[in-house]
C-alpha cells in the first residue's frame, strides 16, 4: 500500500487550432498541440504546462503570426487552473489570439467536463475551455470536440489547458506558500479565500491576514468532506447523482471569470 502517496491526475492530449485563406490567399492550417498541468504528489506541486506528448509545444508567437493569419496576444499560466491541495496542482496555459481572417475553428481534447482529479482530500484541477470574444457580449464557450466552427476577422479566442488535480487538504497549505502563489500570480486572492481558506490583505506584498485565516479555516474544516479522490462538480452532478446539468464554469483569469 502506497498509503495515500500516489499523484493525482495530469493534463491529457488536446489538439487545436485555426483553417482559413490568409492574405495571400492561400490556404492554412494552424494546429497547436498545447501542454497542461502535471498531478501534486505528496512531497512537491504538480509542475506547470508540461508536455507529454512528443512532438507537442506551444508555437512561438514570431512564428505563428508571420505564418498564419492570426495575432497571439497572450501567452500565460491559467491563474487558478491548478488542482487545490497541501501540493497544488499544475498550471495550465492560458492563451488568447485575435483571428485576422474568416475561419474555422477545430478542436480535439479531453477533461472540458471530467477534471483531472485530486487525491488524498486535494481538489480536481481546472477545464479544457475554448472561449470566443470572451468579456464581451458576443462571448460563448465552444465545444472541446469541434470543427470547422466559422470565426470572423477580428474575433478573439481564448484557450485554457487543463490543470493537475491537488494532493492533500488545502486547508493544510502553508501560508507562505500560498503568499509566495499569490505573488506569483498562480493562485488569485480570491482562489486563496474559497479553495484555502487563506485571507490576503492588500499590496504587493500580498501580506497574510493571520487572524481572519485562521477563524476562515476552521469554520471550513467543519463543513468540508474529506474524498480520497475528487473528481471535481461535474462528476458529483451529471455522473454520480445522474442528473443533466452542464458543467460549472471555474472562474479563472482576470477577474475570473
Amino acid at each position: 500500500s502506497v498509503k495515500g502517496k500516489m499523484p493525482a491526475d495530469q493534463e491529457t492530449i488536446r489538439i487545436w487550432g485555426l483553417h482559413g485563406w490568409g492574405a495571400e490567399g492561400e490556404f492554412f492550417i494552424f494546429r497547436e498541440v498545447l501542454g497542461g498541468g502535471s498531478g501534486g504528489r505528496y512531497y512537491a506541486d504538480g509542475e506547470d504546462a508540461i508536455h507529454v506528448v512528443p512532438n507537442s509545444r506551444n508555437l512561438p508567437a514570431e512564428f505563428s503570426e508571420t505564418r498564419y493569419a492570426l495575432r497571439v496576444d497572450k501567452l500565460a499560466l491559467c491563474p487558478d487552473s491548478g488542482g487545490p491541495g497541501k501540493r497544488r496542482g499544475g498550471l495550465g496555459y492560458l492563451k488568447e489570439f485575435t483571428v485576422l481572417c474568416d475561419a474555422g475553428v477545430f478542436s480535439l481534447a479531453d477533461r472540458s467536463r471530467l477534471a483531472c482529479w485530486g487525491v488524498s482530500g486535494g481538489k480536481a484541477g481546472g477545464n479544457y475551455r475554448i472561449i470566443l470574444n470572451p468579456g464581451t457580449k458576443k462571448e460563448r464557450e465552444l465545444p472541446a470536440l469541434c470543427d470547422n466552427v466559422r470565426v470572423k476577422k477580428g474575433d478573439r479566442i481564448r484557450v485554457i489547458t487543463t490543470g493537475g488535480g491537488g494532493w492533500g487538504n488545502p486547508l493544510d497549505r502553508e501560508l507562505e506558500r500560498i503568499r509566495m502563489d499569490v505573488i506569483q500570480g498562480k493562485v488569485t486572492r480570491e482562489g486563496a479565500r474559497l479553495d484555502y481558506g487563506v485571507v490576503i490583505g492588500p499590496g504587493e506584498e500580498c501580506p497574510v491576514d493571520g487572524k481572519t485565516t485562521e477563524a476562515l479555516r476552521k469554520k471550513l474544516r467543519k463543513i468540508r468532506k474529506h474524498q480520497f479522490i475528487d473528481r471535481g462538480e461535474y462528476y458529483e452532478k451529471v455522473v454520480r447523482k445522474g442528473t443533466r446539468r452542464s458543467p460549472p464554469k471555474k472562474k479563472v483569469a482576470a477577474g475570473r471569470e
